[in-house]
């Protein structure tokens, strides 16, 4: 399907959450884009989750692949939504070239089921023992950095600060500021997702 699809409010929220977290654009020419959504095996009620929620963008049901990295065998679980223009802006906001980056306007678009959205992705809790959490955001530039701290500052006035790792930059969030953001997306949060929010 090449064509238009009709993507409801609800829908657009956790493709931008899907955007700012593992979810990615595919195009064969530059017009028409599809949502590619893959996680681990463990993680397929969330997939399933996502499944019912963007059904009528998908193109088939969720399946299961094997994948070996560096001799190990890792079993993976995905779907893609249909090719279409309907994609265009969204990828054309996301991406510079192949490189991911977070749009200018990302403030209007970050609402509590996206932020949801991207918390499952890429969050965690720092460890058992803290309440302080995490958004990974290693493969985001400083500018993308600078623009989600401000989003998560002025939406939901949850300040945080940038952390340092090997890879990049993860946005770290401190006990007292992980009680707000537990009030503004643990009721989107899945039950098999809600160890991430401790």
């Amino acid at each position: 399907m090449n064509g238009k699809l009709k993507i409801s409010s609800r829908q657009k929220q956790i493709i931008i959450g899907k955007l700012l977290g593992d979810g990615h654009f595919e195009t064969a020419n530059g017009k028409t884009y599809r949502l590619k959504i893959e996680h681990s095996f463990n993680q397929r009620q969330y997939v399933d989750w996502l499944y019912q929620e963007l059904k009528s963008l998908a193109s088939a049901e969720p399946k299961i692949k094997l994948q070996t990295i560096n001799g190990t065998e890792y079993k993976k679980y995905w779907f893609n939504t249909h090719y279409s223009g309907s994609f265009r802006f969204y990828a054309q906001q996301f991406y510079q070239g192949k490189k991911k980056i977070v749009p200018k306007l990302i403030s209007h678009w970050l609402t509590p089921l996206a932020l949801a959205i991207w918390f499952m992705d890429d969050g965690s809790i720092k460890s058992k023992e803290c309440q302080e959490k995490i958004l990974n955001t290693h493969s985001f530039d400083a500018v993308s950095l600078e623009l989600l701290q401000r989003a998560l500052d002025k939406n939901f006035r949850i300040r945080t600060s940038l952390r340092k790792q090997k890879e990049g930059f993860q946005i770290y969030i401190l006990a007292g500021e992980a009680v707000r953001l537990r009030q503004t997306i643990g009721k989107y949060v899945l039950p098999s997702m809600q160890y991430k929010l401790g």
